[in-house]
């Protein structure tokens, strides 16, 4: 599997308004053109958060552990659509009760996303997809012992650093 560098992305001002299009490739190659993403963090009751590991075969962050649910908003798609749509794809999750937590734009090196942010308590099964190498529950202390050792993606450590609870 590969990601699909043809795929076409909406491009926005930092208050979400379409400007234009362009395609992951152009997007993903230091061009910085904003485009908008979804993240869900799923709690479950006991405080636990679910992250997903990436890949190997991402091109952005292969390999780290991220967000529960992540994912580019489709050209022409709302961000409430995106949400459902991700969150079904990459855990098979139907029903749930996002909150929005905050929209900022987060900047690496490599691309400019504007990032709507989720939260989510939900205590059914989840069925990681194989867009995902898998996922589990992190207690918080797990997750802030294993803070900036390379083991998560620099955009959940900034959305972790920011307050996602």
């Amino acid at each position: 599997m590969k990601d699909n560098n043809e795929e076409m992305f909406p491009i926005v001002d930092e208050d979400g308004n379409l400007t234009g299009a362009a395609t992951r490739g152009e997007c993903h190659n230091g061009s910085k053109l904003l485009h908008p993403v979804v993240h869900l963090h799923v709690f479950n009751s006991k405080g636990e958060l679910f992250l997903q590991k990436r890949p190997e075969w991402k091109d952005i962050q292969p390999g780290k552990w991220d967000t529960s649910v992540g994912g580019h908003i489709d050209l022409g798609e709302s961000v409430e659509t995106a949400l459902k749509r991700e969150v079904r794809e990459e855990l098979g999750i139907d029903d749930f009760t996002p909150r929005l937590i905050r929209h900022y734009v987060f900047e690496s090196e490599r691309e400019r996303e504007l990032v709507f942010s989720y939260r989510t308590v939900y205590d059914g099964p989840i069925r990681p997809s194989e867009e995902l190498a898998g996922g589990r529950f992190w207690s918080m202390d797990e997750v802030r012992a294993s803070m900036g050792k390379g083991v998560f993606t620099p955009n959940f450590e900034h959305e972790f650093r920011q307050g996602i609870e």
